[in-house]
């Protein structure tokens, strides 16, 4: 009597700090889809350091494999428990793709690390005003719902086509080819292997857990591929699982590596690359940051139900701030920008709609520190499935979109295509309000383009052409 009088303080603290019956959730849910959250996500722990230690600095030094997961293990568990806490969202953050490899290929090569980490604490301290001003969220609000909604779509597109990649059932055709079709199925057109057994059966095994509503259906499919990718993996070795093999590790506790904690030279990297070259990077920097992340939470959230008719975001300010925050973090921490991530589509679709399924997230995360060995056993085929069916969910929006209505039909089409086709969610936002405010100006009703679409989409434009105003330029 005593253990359950202590226990329901807590619970309802628990409660009243992250308003659970409100958003119609329990506590084992919040924490079943957190588990799934960092279970979808944890990968990158392990391919955030690839990426970075692949390149070089201008000096010729690289990054070790130990600071660097440390480094992207700490800021991730971090910001992620931070947006739990401020943002009540379940929303969890890491080192964003795309935007390291910018980091690691276009700022490194023109200077130091110190210097490529100062200009990605420049990005979040440009973001976090932007946030805190409010001018963040008032972009947000300005641009259409219908627009909003096409991005969530494309994100869908682009979460199935990444879990299809990463597992190897959608691979690219070699240039050696000479084919005209840019990507296939498996490998030569052909489903070979091990690897896409158990992806085949992680992916229907999902379909089927869903299909008939059992509770922890992603997470169920992640765990039950992985004992049979670690069994196939040891009974029949040899097979290319890809980043993740599938075994069980030597060690399960590897010691963290602080090294790049606040190796920060904020802005030296503008005397090593040159004034206006650094600019751009900067530049590009918040842009990927700003529209990535807008695309993201809209969509994420709009899932978890904390959205409003209008497609606005509850909480929008403090979730944004948080994310600026989380370039911030990834920069001084040494693991790239910390933002928001795809995967939290997945938490999301196990029933997580505060917080607290965050904070659950951020504390694996951060745990990951010490226990590198067992989160990488998961391999990209045991995980995959998860973002392919995520993704066909997120694709059912499509009925929100008024493909009737002419000032929105092209719009949103582009949105949605040029997200998965470019690998990038910037790329399709962007496409998608310079084609809005084009139909617009070319219909004579420019009056009913809110002027911060009209700078939003001046601010594409010259960010597709920058190749051309870089060499105008000089």
């Amino acid at each position: 009597m005593t253990q359950l009088r202590d226990r329901r303080p807590t619970t309802a603290l628990i409660e009243r700090r992250f308003r659970l019956k409100e958003r119609g959730t329990t506590l084992a849910r919040e924490v079943r889809g957190g588990v799934t959250t960092f279970v979808a996500m944890a990968y990158i722990v392990l391919l955030n350091p690839l990426i970075l230690g692949a390149s070089a600095d201008i000096t010729g030094a690289r990054l070790t494999i130990t600071e660097v997961t440390t480094a992207t293990a700490l800021a991730a568990g971090v910001m992620t428990v931070l947006m739990g806490l401020v943002g009540n969202a379940p929303l969890a953050l890491a080192a964003g793709l795309g935007v390291n490899g910018i980091v690691a290929f276009q700022l490194a090569p023109t200077m130091t690390w110190a210097q490529a980490f100062g200009l990605v604490v420049l990005e979040g301290v440009c973001i976090v005003v932007l946030a805190a001003s409010g001018i963040r969220q008032r972009i947000m609000d300005a641009i259409p719902a219908a627009l909003k909604t096409a991005i969530s779509v494309g994100i869908g597109l682009y979460i199935a086509l990444v879990g299809l990649v990463s597992a190897g059932f959608v691979t690219r055709t070699p240039d050696s080819a000479h084919s005209t079709v840019p990507v296939r199925m498996g490998e030569g057109g052909h489903l070979v292997g091990w690897p896409m057994v158990v992806f085949a059966i992680g992916l229907l095994l999902m379909i089927v857990l869903m299909a008939r509503a059992v509770p922890g259906a992603v997470l169920i499919s992640i765990v039950v591929a992985t004992v049979i990718a670690v069994i196939a993996n040891a009974l029949w070795p040899g097979a290319d699982w890809g980043l993740v093999t599938p075994k069980l590790p030597s060690n399960l506790v590897a010691a963290p590596d602080f090294a790049l904690f606040g190796h920060v030279d904020l802005f030296g990297g503008f005397a090593s690359a040159g004034a206006i070259t650094a600019t751009v990077f900067l530049f590009t920097l918040v842009l990927s940051g700003f529209f990535d992340a807008m695309g993201t939470i809209t969509s994420v959230c709009h899932e978890a139900g904390m959205t409003t008719e209008d497609g606005k975001v509850a909480g929008m300010g403090r979730i944004l701030l948080v994310d600026g925050i989380g370039a911030i973090v990834g920069g001084g921490t040494g693991s790239a920008p910390n933002t928001v991530f795809l995967e939290s589509a997945a938490g999301v679709g196990e029933g997580a709609r505060t917080g607290l399924a965050s904070v659950v997230t951020g504390a694996l995360l951060g745990a990951t520190m010490l226990v590198t060995p067992i989160a990488g056993i998961v391999p990209a085929q045991a995980a995959a499935p998860a973002l392919v069916v995520i993704g066909g969910i997120m694709m059912a929006q499509c009925r929100r979109i008024p493909f009737q209505d002419s000032d929105f039909t092209i719009p949103v089409f582009l949105t949605m295509a040029i997200v998965p086709f470019t690998y990038s969610i910037t790329n399709g936002v962007g496409a998608g309000v310079v084609s809005y405010v084009v139909v617009k100006l070319g219909k004579g009703q420019w009056r009913e383009v809110h002027w911060l679409v009209g700078v939003i989409a001046a601010i594409f434009v010259a960010y597709f052409g920058i190749a051309g105003i870089e060499a105008v330029a000089g």
